[in-house]
């Protein structure tokens, strides 16, 4: 074939050039987006930064006792509701892969408490916790003739009571996540599997488990993220219950913030978490990236 019949059959290469009223019309199109992202990204974000950066304010924060009892529980907030939630949501995913279909109205049924809103969810389980007048503890009256256990009024109980609601809240939207990756894995290798001897736990733990790693990885990784800035959870179901001892660094800042009027303490309760969070993003980006290039 000749150069010229080569060339031909080349597809040709467009170049838009912007000129006169096109021009105009692209910055008009774009100075909207942009002053949307300047005023409620960046100027939002830079303010912020800049009320938390005076480093008085975290020698205000270390030395009250509560702010420190506020990371304990933020730590330990994180890292149960986090590992339990992904843990259990990757084994139930393998429960909703059956084809039965009462498995998928379960799986229906199963997506509620993710799909209501957070302030319904947490408010009922408030309720149900108060004292006196809440449902557990009318039960317990009605069964054993005693008040129950004083729920809110125990550091543990309250605790314990806002990481189970944090897990019962999220780990269905995680289910879904697994429950799609598992989806995407080919029939075919677990059949060569199942030639091969591996099946039941065998099989989730040689074969599920290491093809969905990297899903799990940030899975994990983006709930943790998400977790440390939770304060839905635990500001409606034990609202810092008892005398604040339950608070994490959320609604420790909110306090601060709005209810003690420090809101450059507020905001630097807050931005102590970064250390931990900047990390956490940067290893997030680099797994995904490193996936894609896979692709």
């Amino acid at each position: 074939m000749s150069p010229l019949g080569a060339n031909r059959l080349r597809p040709p290469r467009w170049r838009v050039r912007l000129q006169g009223s096109d021009t105009a019309w692209a910055i008009a199109f774009v100075v909207p987006y942009l002053a949307v992202f300047l005023a409620f990204v960046i100027y939002p974000v830079g303010f912020g930064l800049w009320m938390g950066s005076n480093p008085s304010l975290y020698g205000l924060l270390f030395s009250d006792p509560r702010y420190l009892n506020t990371v304990m529980n933020t730590l330990l907030f994180v890292a149960i509701g986090v590992n339990v939630q992904v843990f259990l949501a990757f084994l139930l995913s393998g429960f909703f892969m059956s084809e039965s279909w009462w498995v998928r109205s379960l799986l229906a049924i199963y997506l509620i408490p993710w799909a209501l809103p957070a302030l319904a969810v947490f408010t009922s389980i408030h309720f149900m916790l108060v004292t006196q007048w809440g449902l557990l503890d009318s039960l317990w009256r009605g069964v054993t003739g005693d008040d129950g256990p004083l729920f809110l009024i125990s550091q543990w109980i309250a605790m314990t009571a806002n990481i189970v609601s944090f897990i019962w809240k999220w780990m269905p939207f995680w289910t879904l996540i697994f429950v799609a990756a598992r989806m995407a894995i080919p029939r075919d290798i677990y059949e060569a599997a199942e030639i091969d001897g591996a099946t039941g736990y065998k099989r989730l733990v040689h074969v599920t488990f290491p093809l969905l790693a990297n899903v799990y990885l940030v899975s994990t990784l983006l709930a943790t993220i998400w977790a440390f800035g939770d304060f839905a959870t635990v500001y409606f179901v034990s609202s810092g219950a008892p005398a604040k001892r339950t608070d994490v660094l959320a609604t420790y800042g909110f306090h601060e913030a709005f209810d003690f009027g420090y809101p450059n303490l507020g905001v630097a309760a807050m931005m102590s978490a970064l250390p931990v969070l900047i990390p956490l993003v940067i290893l997030l980006m680099r797994r995904v990236r490193m996936k894609g290039a896979q692709l």
